[in-house]
């Protein structure tokens, strides 16, 4: 079950291969991420030394939070990944032109998980004849609809 959807990675990027990685959270922000406090169109994913990280993640306060705890909303959060999807995302993302990100927040299990995907920036006719593809498939729809 989706939490929270990033539209524009699909509108910015060629989506090649997909990752389902686990985040380290805090209390507060499993909570925030439950009540759908969490945005992550802005996010994006960067590998240091043998981990991955989700930067840009924007997960707000509940009203309700402690007052002694300060939640920084944007804090970078590691994700977890076995050692061999790390190495092949390492080794996919240092060629030029691929980066990662993030597609999803979903449960599996009852545990909060990332998907991300390695991807290929699309470039502005790209961009173009996707939209023209899409509007395509609309309008037929609308006309197989028509018919009697």
């Amino acid at each position: 079950m989706s939490i929270v959807e990033n539209r524009k990675a699909f509108h910015d990027y060629f989506i090649e291969e997909r990752f389902e990685a686990g985040l380290v959270l805090e209390g507060w922000e499993v909570k925030a991420i439950r009540a759908g406090r969490a945005q992550i169109k802005e996010a994006y994913v960067i590998v240091k030394g043998a981990e991955a990280f989700i930067i840009g993640m924007h997960v707000s306060a509940l009203p309700t939070a402690s007052t002694h705890v300060h939640p920084d909303p944007t804090r970078t959060r590691k994700l977890l990944l076995h050692a061999s999807e790390l190495a092949k995302l390492i080794g996919k993302v240092e060629r030029s032109g691929y980066t990662l990100v993030p597609l999803n927040l979903h449960y599996a299990k009852g545990r909060i998980k990332a998907e991300i995907g390695l991807a290929k920036g699309k470039k502005q006719h790209d961009k173009r004849e996707a939209e023209k593809e899409r509007d395509w498939q609309r309008e037929k729809q609308r006309l197989m609809r028509a018919r009697p």
